[in-house]
């Protein structure tokens, strides 16, 4: 199913297929919220896949158009040989996006804490698996030193470790602190400050669509831009009062509180350039992780067309 028009309206229609639904993308909310889609002319659909891998097949089956996903996916996908293979269009965020949680408090938290613990962990060749994979071989671990599961539905991890199968979990907000208000469960570290910078989620189209929609991708990514432009120019308590109506199980302090988390560790690129260095990082953790050893294209997986014309467009809200 490709974009359409709106005979009523003049927009295009398109389906945005994203990963979770989490604060974590507080800037593609905000440009919702705030009506950038549709001042760009796009009718936007927002579905999640929960999880990279069902995002991919939505892709590549035209339900969606666009995807936000780890862009891993993308290099699977093009190693496996396909023809109309996924680019990468804009980056969004430039940390790991989700914290570990344990069953208990702990002030004194340390990673060898986990030697012998059992931890619901992500999907195989996944982000989130191997940035924690990274971030336990940074820290004396290997995967041998902790029992990961991850046979849990990527949606379902918080009730998963609410059940009592886990000594630790990995989640995303706002299913962290949803686990903290239920008093099952404590944050006791951040992937994204243990990671360091890492481009984890990016948008991309498939190739023939790209070539057939340029004016769409375009005026995407500008929509993206403006979203964040507004979460790099305001308040925690200003975006939260933005995306709340994305987010009706969590209070609108709630939301701040996770806005701010992600803000003070400088979640989101003030641009959604994917650079040739974060594309070269990702494929060595790829590699380091024995994911894939293939030697992917940069310049095949990823353009910077958009990111660059919407860029030097940008104002500032």
């Amino acid at each position: 199913m490709g974009c359409s028009k709106t005979k009523s309206t003049g927009s295009t229609s398109i389906t945005l297929n994203e990963v979770a639904h989490s604060v974590f993308y507080a800037p593609q909310y905000a440009a919702i919220e705030l009506g950038y889609f549709k001042e760009e002319g796009i009718d936007l659909t927002l579905v999640t896949g929960f999880g990279a891998d069902n995002v991919m097949t939505s892709l590549i089956s035209d339900d969606a158009q666009i995807g936000l996903m780890g862009s891993e996916s993308s290099i699977y996908v093009y190693a496996q040989g396909a023809s109309d293979y996924a680019v990468n269009f804009a980056q969004l965020t430039q940390r790991a996006g989700n914290f570990l949680v344990s069953r208990t408090a702990e002030d004194d938290f340390s990673w060898e804490n986990l030697r012998g613990k059992t931890i619901l962990g992500g999907r195989a060749g996944g982000m989130p698996q191997m940035l924690l994979e990274y971030i336990l071989e940074k820290n004396g671990l290997t995967k041998e030193d902790v029992n990961i599961i991850q046979n849990v539905d990527f949606g379902s991890t918080a009730a998963a470790f609410s059940s009592g199968i886990a000594d630790y979990t990995v989640e995303f907000e706002p299913s962290a602190t949803l686990l903290e208000q239920e008093s099952a469960g404590f944050v006791v570290a951040s992937l994204g400050v243990e990671s360091g910078y890492v481009p984890y989620t990016a948008y991309c189209a498939k190739k023939s669509f790209l070539s057939k929609n340029s004016d769409v991708i375009a005026a995407f990514t500008r929509a993206i831009q403006k979203g964040l432009d507004y979460c790099n120019s305001h308040s925690a308590e200003e975006i939260a009062a933005v995306i709340a109506p994305q987010f009706p199980e969590n209070t609108q302090n709630d939301i701040a509180v996770i806005v701010a988390r992600y803000q003070n560790q400088d979640t989101w690129k003030t641009d959604t350039v994917f650079s040739k260095e974060s594309f070269t990082l990702l494929t060595d953790i790829l590699r380091n992780c024995g994911e894939s050893d293939t030697d992917v294209p940069y310049e095949d997986l990823v353009t910077t067309t958009y990111s660059k014309q919407a860029t030097a467009e940008s104002v500032s809200y």
